[in-house]
C-alpha cells in the first residue's frame, strides 16, 4: 500500500513538474514541417526519459552533485547548482529571442516590406533535438532529486517516471496545436519558461523558492489568457451582407 500511494504521488509530482519540459518541446517542435513534428517530441520525450532513468541507476553518482565543490562569497557551489545555473541562464535566453522572433514574424506580416523580402529560415531537426536534450538534461536532475526524496525504491521511481513520460506524450500533441493556434499563448507559455529558468538560476544562487507559487501564479495567468481567449472568439463579428444577397428570414 505504501508503495503504491508512493508511485501515485510520484508519477503526478513527475507530470506536474513535465509540463515546462512539454511546452519547451511543443514550442521549438512547432517550427519544423508539420510531418517533422510528432517524430520530434516522441523522440524528445524519449530522450528524457532515457536521462531520467539513467540518472536513476546512478543515483549515488547524481547525489555526489550535491557535495560543494568550490565556494562564492562565502556560498558553496556545487555540481548540481552549476548545471541548474547553465540551464536557468540557457532557459532565459532561448526564452527571450524566441519572443523577440514571434514579434519580428508579426511585425513582418502587418509590414511586408519590412521583411527585406527574406523567407522564413528552415530549422534544423538534427538542432532541434540536440537543444531539447540539452534542456532534458537540467529538467532531469530536478526530477530524479524529487524522486529519489518520495521513495528509495528504484523500480517504483523507473515505473512512475514511465508512465508519466507516457501520459506527456499522449498530450503533447495537442498542446502543440493549442500553442501554435494561439500567438497569445506562445508568449505566456515562453514568460512561464523565462519564470522557470530564473527559478533555477536563484536555486543556484541557495535562493530557494517554492516551485508552488510559480505554478499558481502561471495557472492563473492561464486562466485569464483562456477567459481573453474564448471573449475574442465571440467578438469575432459574422460575415457582412453583399450587396444584392438577401438576408435569410
Amino acid at each position: 500500500m505504501e508503495l503504491a500511494l508512493a508511485f501515485l504521488t510520484l508519477a503526478f509530482l513527475e507530470i506536474v513538474l513535465g509540463v515546462d519540459n512539454i511546452i519547451f518541446i511543443s514550442i521549438l517542435t512547432n517550427k519544423l514541417p508539420v510531418g517533422d513534428r510528432r517524430r520530434a517530441r516522441t523522440l524528445g520525450l524519449g530522450l528524457a526519459l532515457f536521462f531520467r532513468i539513467a540518472m536513476l541507476l546512478s543515483v549515488t553518482w547524481i547525489m555526489q552533485f550535491t557535495a560543494p565543490l568550490f565556494h562564492v562569497l562565502e556560498h558553496p557551489v556545487s555540481g548540481r547548482d552549476l548545471v541548474l545555473g547553465f540551464g536557468g541562464f540557457f532557459l532565459l535566453w532561448k526564452s527571450t529571442k524566441e519572443i523577440f522572433s514571434i514579434m519580428e514574424q508579426h511585425h513582418a506580416h502587418r509590414h511586408p516590406d519590412h521583411a527585406d523580402g527574406a523567407e522564413a529560415k528552415k530549422t534544423n531537426f538534427g538542432s532541434i533535438i540536440f537543444q531539447i536534450a540539452l534542456l532534458d538534461i537540467i529538467f532531469s536532475f530536478d526530477s530524479i532529486l524529487t524522486a529519489i526524496g518520495m521513495t528509495q525504491d528504484i523500480g517504483v521511481m523507473i515505473a512512475a517516471i514511465v508512465v508519466s513520460m507516457a501520459v506527456m506524450l499522449k498530450f503533447s500533441g495537442a498542446i502543440a496545436r493549442v500553442i501554435e493556434r494561439h500567438p497569445s499563448l506562445q508568449i505566456l507559455s515562453l514568460a512561464f519558461l523565462i519564470l522557470i529558468g530564473a527559478f533555477l538560476v536563484a536555486e543556484a544562487a541557495g535562493q530557494h523558492v517554492p516551485k508552488g507559487y510559480i505554478y499558481v501564479a502561471v495557472g492563473f495567468s492561464l486562466a485569464v489568457e483562456l477567459i481573453n481567449i474564448r471573449g475574442r472568439v465571440r467578438q469575432v463579428p459574422p460575415p457582412a451582407v453583399k450587396d444584392g444577397d438577401k438576408p435569410q428570414a
